[in-house]
């Protein structure tokens, strides 16, 4: 009976992790609020203050295996989202922050640690360097949420993934040293140490990832086990790197997520998407257990120095690292600023210093127990304070695009044409893309933002600047090409801003010649079509825009003399047309419409 309690508590216990973590999720969609702040909320809910999530008894002495194997598989997703036409864009800041940033940050937070929180020097270094990392489990979820313009995202990106090989790396090397007993040869050794983990890591990342090119080329693997394989080869490079290296791993799935996501020779989207799904998961999970761990009693170290601490970790170590990075380099001052106010610490962070002072502590050295509560405080605190500060602050410095209303247009035609420009008289971006030359030479010489390129190339978000965009129009007059541009930019825009217009009116019942799943939305009604259009308006169809100013404005509208495609609020948001939306023009608002004939 005892086991099956012990059974039923590890099952609820595991529930409700996951719960709390979808729950996070949502929330944080549903109210615009940054998903990790939301997290560790709900996770200090169900530990701490409630009880109902016992971390130690959940997992006991696999807990920091679990998370080592679930960052792993978070680096590897966030090294596919690396494109390497980013890096030679902004190659130069980005190589600079993480290795003069990384030093500043490592040398300051050494300082304060020693000066402020009185740790042992020995001990400061090693806090020094646990905390240079930041890591894609805090980062990316900000990013989403805050959308910040031009290079920016990508900067941002690249440093929040590369840092956390970066940080473990050298906070691996002092361990070693500490454990050795001294830091005569500190130098010498860390040189030699920095070597061979690069070697060990990019050598075995770049093995792993041509053996999932090797495979997948020759169709040894069926589709339904492609995504099993590439977990299994990913944590096989992980676990054999750290066996060589001590957290050379982190470098190795990083190298082998670039290697797969800029390579030309098989196609990796499914992996990519199956990946993001799982992050989203492992995030959710790692977080509330993160949170779950901690006792009231660390609280205790929440005082003035600590503050005082995080003050100099906050608004000196950070701006300095990020400004000192970025002389000469193509960043307006804005843009350096909104850097400096994104450095929240994450999974990585906890997990080493957890590792480290539990070896440390079996070695004799019994201080380091509180670096595991001083950098779950640290977490918390820069998690919230970026969590709350980063999308303001961004709005504030204009860079922010939180909710783009721009539109990409797949189909550059008479129509779509006049769509584009009377979306732009609206002061909004609009970017036309077609494969034919003469179609975009068309639509530029109508004043509209064109590019001659196919959408279902796999390098198109290299081609494209999405820049102010936030939603996807397919229409062409070819259901497979909109259904593929649909599913292609689901992943970007999400389900919900992708939409297309079927060709005839059977695509929309029973005859379909392409799966619903694979679709957008549909556009402009549940009885348009392309060629219903055509059939309504003649052969040269005529799109208008009406502003609704009085109530008198509202009395003429007559949908049989006005068919209603976009709205566009007083917020000069747009409300879209569809099967399942219709919404209502009120004063205030314009409507873009197609005048029958």
């Amino acid at each position: 009976m005892n086991e099956l309690n012990l059974s039923e508590q590890f099952i609820i216990g595991l529930g409700l992790i996951v719960l709390f973590g979808m729950l996070a999720q949502w929330l944080a969609w549903r109210f615009k609020l940054p998903s990790i702040l939301l997290l560790l909320s709900l996770g200090i809910l169900a530990g701490p203050v409630l009880g109902w999530v016992n971390t130690e008894k959940l997992f006991g002495n696999l807990l920091f295996p679990f998370v080592s194997l679930s960052v792993a598989i978070i680096l590897f997703e966030g090294g596919l989202s690396l494109r390497l036409s980013e890096f030679r864009t902004m190659g130069k800041t980005i190589r600079n922050l993480v290795t003069i940033g990384a030093l500043i940050t490592w040398i300051i937070a050494a300082a304060a640690a020693y000066y402020i929180l009185n740790l042992d020097f020995k001990l400061a270094l090693l806090f020094g360097a646990i905390l240079i990392v930041t890591g894609p489990t805090v980062i990316m979820p900000l990013l989403r949420q805050v959308r910040p313009k031009g290079h920016l995202y990508s900067v941002a990106k690249w440093e929040g993934i590369i840092i956390d090989p970066v940080g473990a790396i050298i906070a691996v090397l002092v361990f070693e040293e500490i454990m050795s007993g001294g830091f005569e040869k500190f130098t010498t050794d860390s040189i030699s140490g920095l070597l061979i983990t690069l070697v060990v890591g990019v050598g075995i990342g770049w093995i792993g990832a041509q053996l999932i090119i090797f495979f997948l080329k020759r169709y040894w693997i069926p589709d339904f086990l492609h995504n099993s394989a590439a977990i299994m080869i990913v944590l096989t490079t992980f676990i054999i790197s750290n066996l060589i290296q001590l957290e050379s791993g982190l470098v190795t799935v990083t190298v082998l997520g670039i290697l797969l996501a800029n390579q030309k020779k098989v196609s990796i989207k499914h992996i990519i998407e199956f990946k993001e799904n799982l992050r989203v998961i492992l995030i959710s999970i790692l977080f509330i257990v993160l949170a779950a761990r901690l006792n009231f009693n660390d609280l205790n170290l929440l005082n003035w120095n600590m503050i005082i601490f995080l003050a100099v970790l906050i608004f000196i170590a950070r701006p300095l690292a990020v400004f000192v990075s970025t002389i000469r380099q193509n960043l307006k001052f804005r843009e350096k600023l909104f850097l400096s106010w994104l450095a929240p610490r994450g999974i990585v962070a906890a997990a080493v210093s957890s590792i480290f002072a539990i070896e440390l502590t079996a070695s004799g050295y019994s201080d380091a127990e509180i670096l595991i509560p001083l950098t779950f405080i640290v977490i918390i605190a820069t998690v919230t304070l970026y969590g709350l500060i980063a999308a303001p602050m961004a709005r504030l410095l204009k860079l922010s695009e939180a909710d783009p209303q721009g539109v990409l247009i797949v189909g550059a035609h008479r129509w779509s044409i006049q769509l584009a420009q009377a979306l732009k008289k609206m002061e909004l971006r609009v970017l036309i893309i077609d494969s034919n030359f003469e179609n975009v030479r068309t639509a530029r010489f109508n004043d509209l933002e064109a590019t001659v390129a196919n959408i279902l190339a796999e390098d198109i978000l290299d081609q494209i600047n999405l820049q102010g965009i936030g939603r996807l129009f397919a229409l062409t007059a070819n259901d497979e090409v909109n259904a593929l541009a649909a599913l292609q930019f689901k992943e970007i825009f999400g389900r919900s801003e992708v939409y297309q217009l079927p060709y005839k009116k059977k695509d929309i019942h029973n005859e379909q010649p392409v799966s619903l799943e694979l679709q957008g939305r549909r556009l402009f009604g549940k009885d348009m079509t392309f060629e219903a259009i055509h059939q309504i308006s003649g052969p040269a169809p005529e799109i208008k825009t009406k502003e609704f100013d009085t109530e008198k404005d509202l009395e003429l509208f007559d949908e049989k003399k006005m068919i209603p495609l976009i709205l566009i609020d007083s917020q000069s948001k747009l409300q879209i047309y569809t099967d399942e939306q219709k919404p209502n023009p009120a004063s205030g608002t314009k409507l873009i419409y197609l005048t029958p004939m």
